[in-house]
């Protein structure tokens, strides 16, 4: 960004989640993405529930974390299907979990509901695995967020995250910097949703996250490289 030095491609590429979690994705563009990933060494691939396996062989012997996603994109699962999947999820080889809570229950006040699927997630992972709280802060208020981000503190998460991007929208700079102005320091944010151009995704590292959810890897990162040749 203007003003400030600009981030090498292997630090920017340490802080990405590649995604592949569109629902028509093919085996051969999950094998591909997976090659996306094992190249520019990003810190982990996030796939369907279904690919983890498949994804977990192929990144064998790399650097590249496999995690995947549990009761997205609506957090609608009862708590005790989310445990399963999660469980399910490392027994095949994921160890990242970027679990949807119930936004529901979190707008009806229902929050020890929330708390108890998040503990049962949290749980399941304990030595096994981290924990992404997906929040889906475009169906929050302020308040809401607050709320929702002090119980996936409280049951244990490591990140606190904006979106699945199957909301209204994704990732905001304003959301980012919120989460991290109430997330204690070794709870860490990520940012998904909507990151399709380079800047915006420096902007996201610059507001504070710490990973940032992208399925444009190799086109972003090849910019930034492109960028660093022409100084």
């Amino acid at each position: 960004m203007a003003g400030s030095p600009l981030r090498s491609v292997a630090e920017v590429a340490a802080a990405i989640d590649h995604a592949l979690l569109r629902p028509g994705l093919t085996v051969d563009a999950v094998r591909a993405g997976c090659a996306v990933a094992a190249r520019y060494a990003v810190a982990s691939l996030c796939c369907k529930p279904a690919d983890v396996s498949l994804c977990h062989s192929i990144l064998a012997g790399s650097t590249v974390e496999v995690g995947t996603v549990v009761g997205f994109p609506h957090g609608s699962s009862l708590g005790s299907v989310k445990r399963f999947e999660t469980e399910r999820a490392l027994d095949d080889g994921a160890t990242e979990i970027d679990v949807v809570l119930n936004v529901g229950r979190l707008r009806s006040g229902e929050d020890a509901w929330v708390a108890d699927e998040l503990a049962g997630v949290v749980d399941a992972c304990r030595g096994r695995g981290i924990v992404k709280v997906i929040l889906e802060c475009a169906l929050l208020t302020d308040a809401e967020k607050v709320r929702a981000c002090g119980l996936a503190v409280a049951a244990g998460a490591d990140y606190v995250k904006t979106s699945t991007g199957y909301a209204a929208h994704g990732a905001t700079l304003e959301d980012v910097r919120l989460l991290r102005a109430l997330a204690p320091a070794p709870v860490r944010v990520k940012a998904a949703g909507g990151i399709s151009t380079l800047d915006g995704l420096l902007a996201m590292l610059d507001a504070g996250a710490s990973r940032v959810g992208c399925s444009a890897t190799a086109a972003l990162l090849d910019e930034l490289a492109d960028r660093h040749a022409a100084r």
